[in-house]
């Protein structure tokens, strides 16, 4: 596989019209894992967004493997090995959780590996979309993406909304994925503590533009630019 598993060149992208991504130059290579925070508004979606397809593209490329991707569908992206977990997490609400992860089953991928990651997925396995909690339905939209098998997970505020004891549950999980390194993990999150913790490699973001690019550990120490560009300070 290439060095660089996922790569955006000069990426200006948004909605009809509207540029929301600014010259955006990012790489992700295979394994690792890269947290891009910043403010609400900063694009983070957008970015996550445009890489799976579901934006409109104003200049620049998008590269799969070395391959150019700008014109492909989001299906043929997510069959190539992108896998998107969308802030709204769109759980099909008229199914059961055993049916969502039915619906996208693909390759030697198994209902009882999603299961083993989320044991209240396989005890609620009967139940509707519908008659989940949130973070019951946030552990659905991440078992259902994985079963896709992606090579590049990409994780867009996946914490939002839920308790303390979720986020760590969450957490959890993704330290799993990532561990082997044969998974690369883009995690977007209004956590960034918990965000940076976990990646390696940090992007930070402010008005469609990555603003500073690093290892994560640095940007979890330098403060200044943290609650400049974020709003927070990091504990020590």
């Amino acid at each position: 596989m290439a060095d660089k598993v996922l790569e955006l060149k000069n990426v200006t992208a948004g909605y009809g019209p509207t540029h929301v991504l600014r010259g955006i130059t990012l790489s992700v290579a295979p394994g690792e894992r890269l947290a891009v925070i910043g403010r609400n508004g900063a694009g983070k979606t957008t970015l996550l967004s445009t890489i799976m397809g579901l934006t409109r593209m104003h200049g620049g490329s998008v590269h799969y493997g070395g391959r150019e991707i700008d014109r492909l569908a989001p299906y043929r992206r997510n069959a190539l090995g992108l896998g998107l977990v969308p802030q709204t997490r769109d759980i099909f609400p008229s199914l059961t959780v055993e049916e969502n992860l039915l619906s996208c089953l693909r390759g030697d991928a198994s209902l009882e590996e999603a299961y083993a990651l989320f044991p209240r997925l396989k005890e609620r396995r009967k139940n509707g979309g519908t008659q989940l909690s949130g973070g019951e339905q946030q552990m659905l939209s991440i078992a259902r993406t994985l079963m896709t098998r992606p090579d590049v997970l990409l994780l867009d505020e996946p914490l939002e909304g839920l308790a303390p004891v979720i986020c760590e549950q969450l957490m959890a999980v993704f330290e799993e994925l990532a561990k082997d390194g044969s998974r690369a993990v883009v995690l977007v999150e209004q956590h960034a503590e918990a965000a940076l913790a976990f990646a390696t490699r940090a992007a930070l973001m402010a008005n469609g533009a990555i603003v500073h690019e690093g290892p994560a550990e640095a940007l979890r120490r330098d403060a200044e630019l943290l609650h400049r560009h974020v709003g927070v300070a990091m504990s020590a």
